[in-house]
């Protein structure tokens, strides 16, 4: 059935949301330190991604400027103390503009254990709540995941939030102190009138996105 539900969303072509090219320094020593990172955490010797799913984040800040920056100084995150820094592909300002800030071939650290095969897209908020009463934020958050889905073949089964990372059948995390990481942001609850949501907008451009997100047991 899913196999079936990729073909059909292959035939189909959503329109592409206007998306503003704003890309942070990310040259070969960044490109390297992702690489080392991706060998450590999954096994890969490589910073080339191939996206198989999307994680919805929330920035926990108040403006784009502010998230831009953090992603652009490349230092060590203040939690993992790791290089590369962290960055996301995507950052919908509250207004809805759809800024772009890597290559959607490369990897960018944004979820533990999912950073290998995972699509990063940051809304400027506080919280979930925040950014699913944003009309505008939320228009652009939707138009742009189901493009994103239908331009690599992703199921509605793998768009979750940053919460729900560990319950992913998506989630491998080589180095045992991490594997049990995730975040706060975009709670499984939330997740599911998101993915509501974006279903609806699915079906009103007769896009085919599969079985809908079902957590798997993750052991932490």
């Amino acid at each position: 059935m899913i196999a079936v539900a990729l073909a059909a969303l292959a035939l189909v072509a959503p329109p592409k949301p206007h998306i503003v090219w704003k890309p942070i320094p990310y040259g070969p020593a960044r490109r390297a330190e992702m690489a080392a990172y991706a060998k450590k955490h999954y096994g890969i010797d490589s910073y080339v991604l191939h996206p198989r799913a999307i994680v919805e984040h929330v920035t926990a800040t108040d403006s784009f400027s502010s998230v831009w920056n953090t992603f652009a100084a490349n230092e060590p995150d203040f939690e993992l103390h790791e290089l590369p820094g962290d960055c996301a592909h995507f950052v919908i300002d509250r207004d809805g503009t759809i800024y772009q800030l890597v290559p959607l071939n490369v990897m960018c650290r944004h979820t533990v254990g999912l950073n290998d095969v995972a699509i990063g897209i940051e809304h400027v908020g506080i919280d979930d709540a925040q950014v699913l009463h944003d009309a505008a934020q939320m228009r652009s958050s939707l138009e742009l995941t189901l493009w994103l889905m239908w331009r690599y073949e992703i199921p509605l089964a793998n768009v979750i939030g940053h919460n729900e990372s560990l319950t992913s059948p998506l989630h491998k995390e080589l180095y045992a102190p991490w594997r049990c990481q995730t975040h706060g942001d975009w709670l499984h609850a939330d997740m599911v009138v998101y993915r509501a949501k974006l279903l609806a907008l699915a079906n009103r451009y007769r896009v085919r996105v599969g079985p809908t997100f079902r957590p798997r047991p993750s052991g932490c």
